[in-house]
C-alpha cells in the first residue's frame, strides 16, 4: 500500500517532500502528477530527500508524493539476454514506444511478461528444494539453458506442484512448495544489495581476452577486478569493447555509464553484427547492454552500475562466467558529486563526496569466483573491467586511486602510446597484474612451462629496450654496440609484431592463447639466430636489411593450424641468408 507525501522543495533531481508516514532509506517513491520513479536517500524526521531518477522539468512545489514500501528492484528472467536497458532497469524498446524522446513517468519491467518460454521441469512432487536450486529450465536465445532458479531468499522445502512440460509466461506460477513459497519464471532483486553465495573461490582460471599484451604481461583472472584508466583519446571505449566481443566470459554486461551517445549508438549498431568467436552465433546473444548517456538523467547514472551487478550476480548463480564492464566509473562518480552538491553534503578531495571509496568498494567487492548457493550449479564468477576517464590523463586524481587500490589489475593507457598510434595503448611499465601468481599452474597445464620463460624473455627485452632508448638520448645510437643496436631494433619489432593490436582487423582483432605462444616463442628464437650470427662478426647494418617487421607482421594474418609450420619456414629461411652474409670479422 503506497504512503503519501507532498513536495516541498526542488533542486533539479533532488526533491525534498514531507510526509507522516513511517519511510526507509532508498525506498522507491513516485514522485509529482507524472509519477516519475526515485528513491529516498535522506530522512530527517517528517521531512525527506528524494534522488529523481527522470527529468523533474515542469514539476511544481505542492504535487503528491507515493512511497512504495519497496527497494529499487529489478525483474530478472528469461528476456534479459541480447536486451538493452536504461539505467533503471527499463528495456529502451518499451521506452521508445513515447516517441523519439524518452518520456517521463513509464514504468516497464526489464524482461518481458507476455513472451511464451517452453519450461522444461528438474524436479517432482516431493523433491527437497531450497533456495537457488534450479527447479527447471527454459532455452534462451536456441543456445542458452536458462536455469529457473527458486528466489535466493526462500525458505526450503518440498515440492507440492510443479507445472508440467509447456509455454508459459513470467506471468504464470510454475511451483509451489510446503514451506509457501510459490515462483515463476522471474524474480526480483534490490539492486543494492549483494545476492547471496555459500563461499568464495580462488583465482585459478584467467579471462582470456585474445589481446597479447593482456594475457600476456596483465593477465585476468575470472572473478578478479581490472581498471582500465586513461586521458581522452587513449582507446578507453575501443579497448573495452574489443574485450566485450573477443573474452572468454559467458555473458557480458556492458554498461554505458554517461558517455556520449554516439558511442552507445556504435555499440547497438555493431554488436548485432558481430559473430561471437566462441559458439558462431551473434554476439548480442550473450549480452545485456546498459545505456545510461551523457544527456539522460544524471541520477539514473548512479544505480546503473548497481543494476549491471545484479544482472551479473545471477547469471553467476547459475554457475556461468560473467564479465561486467563499465564505461565509465568517473561518469558514474562525477554522478556522485553532483547529486551531493545538491544535498549540500560536505565534499571531500576534488569536490566528491568523502563516501566515494566505500561506494567504489561495496561495488567491486561483489566481483569475485563463488561457489553458488543453488545444489547443482557449479562455481560462477564475476568479473569487473572498469574503465576510468582521469581529467587530463591524471591518475593521482581521487577515481583513479580508489579504483586502483580495489582492483587486482591496473591496465595504464598511455596518451603517447596513443598519439603513436599504438593500440591497445597500455604502457607497459605503468601496469600491472596481482594475478600471475595465482594462475601460473593454469598457464604451464595449458601452454606448457616454457610459457613463464618466453613471457619472462620478454619483460626483460622491454625492460632492456628501455634503459637503451635512455642511453641512446645521452650518446646517439652510434655509440652503442652493434649487439645493442639489435636489442634496441627488437624492442621495436616487439612493440609493432606483438604488442600492438588492431581492433579492426578481423585477422588481428583476436589472438588465442596458443597462437600468442607461437609468436612469442618466434621472438626469442629470432633473437638467438641474429644474436648468434652478431657474435660471429654479423653487423647490424647487416640484418637491417632483412625486411623483419614485414615478415612478423605476415604471420599474424597466419591461421593457427598452418602457424608453426610458417614460423619455422621463416626462421630457417633468415638463418640461411644470415649464414651467407659476410661478416665484418673474424
Amino acid at each position: 500500500m503506497e504512503k503519501p507525501g507532498i513536495i516541498t522543495g526542488i533542486t533539479g533531481p533532488v526533491v525534498k517532500a514531507r510526509t507522516d508516514a513511517s519511510v526507509s532509506l532508498y525506498e522507491v517513491v513516485h514522485v509529482g502528477e507524472k509519477r516519475l520513479l526515485g528513491e529516498v536517500v535522506r530522512i530527517d524526521g517528517p521531512r525527506v530527500d528524494l534522488q529523481v531518477y527522470e527529468d523533474t522539468s515542469g514539476m511544481r512545489i505542492g504535487e503528491p508524493v507515493a512511497f512504495t514500501g519497496d527497494l529499487l528492484s529489478v525483474e530478472l528472467g528469461p528476456g534479459l539476454l541480447g536486451g538493452v536497458l536504461d539505467g533503471i532497469g527499463r528495456p529502451l524498446h518499451a521506452l521508445a514506444e513515447s516517441g523519439i524522446f524518452i518520456g517521463t513517468g513509464i514504468e516497464a519491467p526489464a524482461v518481458p511478461q507476455d513472451l511464451l518460454w517452453e519450461f522444461e521441469p528438474l524436479v517432482k512432487e516431493g523433491d527437497e528444494i531450497g533456495p537457488g536450486d534450479a527447479f527447471g529450465f527454459v532455452t534462451e536465445r536456441t543456445v542458452f539453458r536458462h536455469m529457473i532458479m527458486v528466489h535466493p531468499e526462500a525458505r526450503p522445502g518440498r515440492v507440492l506442484n510443479i507445472k508440467s512440460k509447456g509455454k508459459y509466461t513470467p506471468r504464470d506460477m510454475l511451483v509451489e512448495t510446503d514451506s509457501g513459497y510459490s515462483g515463476g519464471l522471474t524474480q526480483k532483486w534490490h539492486v543494492r544489495k549483494g545476492r547471496p553465495y555459500k563461499r568464495r573461490l580462488g583465482f585459478s582460471e584467467p579471462l582470456v581476452t585474445g589481446q597479447r599484451v593482456i594475457d600476456t604481461l596483465f593477465p585476468l583472472a575470472l572473478g578478479g577486478a581490472a581498471v582500465v584508466p586513461g586521458g581522452f583519446g587513449t582507446g578507453k571505449t575501443v579497448t573495452q569493447q574489443s574485450l566485450a566481443k573477443w573474452c572468454s566470459a559467458d555473458i557480458i554486461v556492458y554498461i554505458g555509464c554517461g558517455e556520449r551517445g554516439n558511442e552507445m549508438t556504435e555499440v547497438l549498431e555493431e554488436f548485432p553484427e558481430l559473430q561471437d568467436p566462441h559458439s558462431g552465433r551473434p554476439l548480442l546473444d550473450r549480452m545485456v547492454l546498459i545505456a545510461n548517456t551523457s544527456n539522460m538523467p544524471v541520477a539514473a547514472r548512479e544505480s546503473s552500475i548497481y543494476l549491471g551487478m545484479t544482472i551479473a550476480e545471477y547469471f553467476r548463480d547459475q554457475g556461468r562466467n560473467v564479465a561486467i564492464m563499465s564505461d565509465s566509473t568517473s561518469r558514474w562518480a562525477e554522478a556522485l558529486r553532483e547529486i551531493a552538491g545538491r544535498l549540500e553534503e560536505m565534499p571531500g578531495e576534488e569536490g566528491y563526496p568523502a563516501y566515494l571509496s566505500s561506494r567504489l568498494s561495496q561495488y567491486y567487492e561483489r566481483a569475485g569466483r563463488v561457489e553458488p548457493i543453488g545444489k547443482e550449479a557449479g562455481a560462477g564468477s564475476v568479473t569487473v573491467i572498469n574503465a576510468v576517464s582521469p581529467a587530463g590523463g591524471d591518475f593521482s586524481e581521487p577515481v583513479t586511486q580508489a579504483s586502483l587500490r580495489l582492483s587486482g589489475t591496473f591496465w595504464a593507457l598511455d596518451k603517447s602510446l596513443a598519439q603513436q598510434r599504438h593500440f591497445p595503448s597500455i604502457n607497459w611499465k605503468q601496469s600491472f597484474s596481482l594475478y600471475e601468481k595465482s594462475l601460473g599452474r593454469w598457464f604451464a597445464e595449458r601452454l606448457g612451462e616454457k610459457w613463464h620463460d618466453d613471457v619472462a624473455y620478454l619483460r626483460d627485452l622491454l625492460d632492456m629496450e628501455k634503459n637503451l632508448q635512455e642511453l641512446v638520448q645521452i650518446v646517439g645510437r652510434d655509440a652503442l654496440t652493434e649487439e645493442d643496436k639489435w636489442k634496441l631494433h627488437l624492442g621495436g619489432l616487439v612493440r609493432v609484431a606483438y604488442l600492438q593490436q588492431n581492433a579492426f582487423d578481423p585477422n588481428d582483432a583476436y589472438c588465442s592463447l596458443e597462437k600468442q605462444h607461437l609468436l612469442l616463442d618466434c621472438l626469442r628464437r629470432l633473437d638467438q639466430i641474429v644474436h648468434s650470427r652478431i657474435e660471429d662478426g654479423l653487423l647490424f647494418h647487416q640484418v637491417q636489411e632483412r625486411p623483419l617487421a614485414a615478415d612478423l607482421l605476415a604471420l599474424l594474418r597466419e591461421e593457427e593450424t598452418t602457424m608453426k609450420e610458417r614460423i619455422d619456414v621463416f626462421l630457417e629461411g633468415l638463418r640461411d641468408a644470415l649464414s651467407k652474409m659476410e661478416v665484418a670479422f673474424e
